[in-house]
């Protein structure tokens, strides 16, 4: 059980007010800075203005007495410190560092003025994956500032970490494919309702599948595969989207082929119809010449279907009633895949882990 986090004291009632309404003037103009700094310019006097505002901050909180905060921009302030002197380039990813921090500091008062509960917020989470940043090399701080963001937004930490370990120099353009496409899978479940909370869903099952693999997949890529493979449509020409009718195997690769670098991930996707006595589609694929990733895809995907179906008839969604439609159906899917997923299955309902509503 996760231990409550304990709430902040208000030392001087007037004076967080007064530190309260000073950062509701600081955190736009920090937004504004940071956006600004997108464009990859790097301009000497945005970093310095981003440096006074957070060094204002920190003296506010200091003078207010409002101590709980100024551990939070003490790492920021560090951090734009080392940049103004040149001792780290400027990287989208520190920005994004900086807002998430500034929100949640923002989110963390206004919950201390009206006495609501922290836990939420994460703030001792947050606080942990920060300090680290303190110490870290020009090399190491992308990654490291990728990861913390990945891991607040939700992301499970094995996929946090995967996709960090590609973020280079230039601001973690693998981290931001990632969050480009969990974005789309999420805009497709608020136009679908019955398909609410699907990608997180289908995600958890696929990662804790591939953990159990004696030689487990790509995570980042086998979380791509899970995020794009409902939304294709979305990446189509308009001349696709308006055409009547099933797409063709060349117009199915022609979207999956828009997707550099994630030549893993679009073959999952491509494969995940394919069976392994050869009765699938669209190429006919047998065995081994299905991909891996395609095996847990197909998986994880039947297993939701199922369990909507079970939701439109009226029926209780039962973990245990799904995994059984699928291993009536065994000759479709990769059987050592299969197996994996049964004991994914077997240790949720052991552990009482709810899915999909059951």
């Amino acid at each position: 059980m996760a231990t409550q986090q304990l709430m902040p004291e208000i030392i001087d009632p007037i004076a967080f007010q007064d530190f309260r309404d000073a950062v509701s003037d600081y955190a736009p103009q920090l937004e504004q800075l940071v956006c600004q700094l997108e464009d990859g310019s790097g301009n000497g006097e945005k970093i310095a203005q981003l440096f006074r505002i957070l060094h204002s901050i920190k003296g506010d909180a200091s003078l207010c007495q409002v101590h709980f905060v100024e551990p939070y921009v003490h790492v920021l302030e560090h951090l734009l410190d080392r940049v103004r002197r040149k001792e780290l380039p400027y990287l989208d990813v520190l920005g994004d560092v900086l807002l998430l921090v500034m929100d949640r500091l923002v989110l963390m008062l206004d919950a201390v003025a009206d006495d609501a509960p922290l836990d939420d917020l994460r703030m001792d989470a947050l606080r942990m994956r920060l300090d680290p940043l303190l110490d870290k090399s020009a090399e190491e701080l992308p990654q490291a500032c990728a990861w913390l963001v990945a891991s607040m937004m939700g992301h499970p930490p094995v996929v946090a970490q995967a996709a960090a370990e590609q973020t280079g120099t230039h601001g973690g353009h693998r981290f931001a494919d990632l969050q480009f496409f969990r974005s789309l899978a999420v805009q497709l479940e608020h136009r679908l309702p019955a398909y609410a909370g699907r990608t997180e869903r289908n995600l958890a099952l696929a990662l804790e599948t591939n953990r159990l693999a004696k030689q487990p997949l790509p995570m980042e890529q086998l979380a791509a595969a899970i995020y794009m493979h409902d939304i294709g449509m979305m990446l189509l020409p308009e001349s696709m989207w308006l055409k009547a009718g099933q797409l063709s195997d060349e117009e199915r690769r022609d979207m999956l082929e828009r997707m550099p670098g994630w030549e893993e991930a679009a073959a999952m996707v491509a494969q995940h119809h394919e069976r392994p006595d050869g009765s699938g589609y669209p190429d006919g694929l047998r065995d081994g010449a299905i991909c891996s990733g395609a095996c847990v895809l197909a998986l994880v995907d039947a297993f939701e279907s199922v369990m909507l179906k079970h939701a439109q008839q009226g029926q209780r969604r039962s973990m245990l009633r799904a995994v059984a439609e699928l291993n009536a159906s065994e000759r479709q899917f990769d059987p050592y895949w299969l197996q994996l997923f049964n004991q994914v299955v077997r240790t949720r309902l052991e552990l009482g882990n709810v899915v999909g509503g059951a």
